[in-house]
This record gives structure tokens, sequence and C-alpha cells, in this order.
């Protein structure tokens, strides 16, 4: 029995009921294990996937954590906070986990996600009053300015060969492709954000290691600083761009 056999096998209690050999003929289709459990940690909250968004990865995990620490360290007392593209709302939710002051927002367009990312809010004790859920395309129907936009957009290009099968057969397309070079929503986001966060804002988007230099350029024309910053694989997967002072 390999790893992920052995996780599933725990949702029965080790017991290799009927249920379990239909959720075993699942996993060795390729349907990713959080799907068929339900549920992913992330960082220190429990994100269910009842619509099926795209699943949280440790390399997300890795930035949020950072993003965290900057944003209990800027001194703001309430941070207004956006989780921009936030699918299952694990970026956000994270956040509100960790600061009990902030007013997290969600903004997504597939409104299917949207009775998941309030489970999710729910399920890790975030009170109502602290947050919002929005649709629309992109911050079309937020309530800027935000102290922090964090984003896991849509980032790989369409041609893409590096993407796994099973990520493309069970993960929203929505979620993962970003146009020709994987830049399109990238650059909406980045135009977007200067007049969408406080003087003192920052914007945090992870994306491709290739994409860098791309996105640093898009700063530029937005009048904003950016900073690339390596997951926990030394791999270019994160910039920060802020408010040109």
């Amino acid at each position: 029995m390999n790893k992920e056999e052995g996780w599933l096998l725990e949702k029965y209690n080790s017991q290799k009921t009927e249920a379990f050999y239909a959720d075993l003929a699942r996993l060795t289709s390729g349907e990713p294990l959080a799907f068929i459990i339900g549920s992913i940690p992330f960082l220190h909250t429990t994100i269910h996937l009842d619509s099926h968004p795209l699943i949280p990865r440790v390399e997300t995990e890795f930035w949020v954590e950072k993003a965290i620490a900057e944003i209990k360290n800027s001194g703001k007392e309430n941070p207004r906070v956006l989780d921009l593209c936030a699918g299952s709302g694990c970026i956000g939710v994270a956040v509100a986990k960790e600061i009990v002051g902030a007013q997290v927002h969600f903004a997504e367009l597939d409104e299917r996600h949207h009775a998941t990312i309030v489970k999710n809010c729910i399920t890790n004790g975030i009170t109502e009053e602290r947050t919002a859920v929005f649709g629309g395309h992109l911050m079309s129907e937020t309530q800027p300015p935000y102290d922090f936009i964090l984003s896991n957009p849509p980032y790989i290009p369409l041609e893409s060969i590096h993407v796994e099968e099973s990520v493309t057969k069970f993960e929203p397309a929505l979620a993962l492709y970003g146009g020709e070079d994987g830049m399109t929503i990238i650059r909406e986001i980045i135009q977007q954000a200067y007049t969408r966060l406080t003087r003192s804002g920052s914007l945090y988007i992870e994306h491709e290691p290739g994409q860098a230099e791309a996105i640093a350029g898009e700063a530029l024309r937005s009048h904003m600083t950016c900073v690339t910053h390596n997951d926990q694989y030394a791999v270019a997967r994160y910039s920060i761009l802020r408010m040109a002072q």
C-alpha cells in the first residue's frame, strides 16, 4: 500500500469497506486524494474542497506564511486584506485565523466556490462580520482600499507541457490558465492594484519562475516596486509589489 492509499484508509478508520474500495478506484483513476477526502490542511486551517476549486499547494502555504508575518508586523490594528482569485478561500482563511483583527474579503469569479469559502470561514471559527465574498471579474465588485492584496491567480501558459494530467483533468481550468503566456490575469491585477491599495499597501502574487521579469516590468509601468522571492524549493515563486513612494 502506497502513502496515498494509507491516507485514504485513515478516512475509513482503517476499515476496508465497500466505500473505501470505491474511493480507491477514484484514486487509481488519477483523481486527487484531496478531492476524495474532501478537505486538506493549509497552515493552521482545514480547507474543504466541496466545489472542487484549485487544490492548495505547499508552495502557496510558504509565501502566505510570509505575508501573515508582514501583516502582523505592519502596525495596522485592523488590516483590510483581499484574497483575490480566492478559489477555496484558503489564503484569506489562513490570514483571518492568524490575525484576529483582520477584515478579510474574498474575490472569486466562479460563484460555485462562494459556498465553499463561507464553509471554510465557519469551519475555522471566523465570524461573519469579519468577512465578505464577492463575485465579478477580479476586483470589479470589491470594496477597496486594501492594505494587502494576496493572490494565487491563473498563471499557467495555455500551451504548457509541464502540467500533470491529474491537474488538467480534475482541477478547474479557470483557476489554472492565464492566457498564451500565463500573464493575462497577472497584468490586469497589477494594473488594478494601484488604485485599490492604500498608499502603504502591498500586493503578493504567486507566479511561474519565468514570469518574474515580466511582472517587474508591469510593476514599473504601474508605478510600483517589485521584489521576487524564492519558495522553499529555491524556485522564484512569488513577487511582492508595493506602492512607489
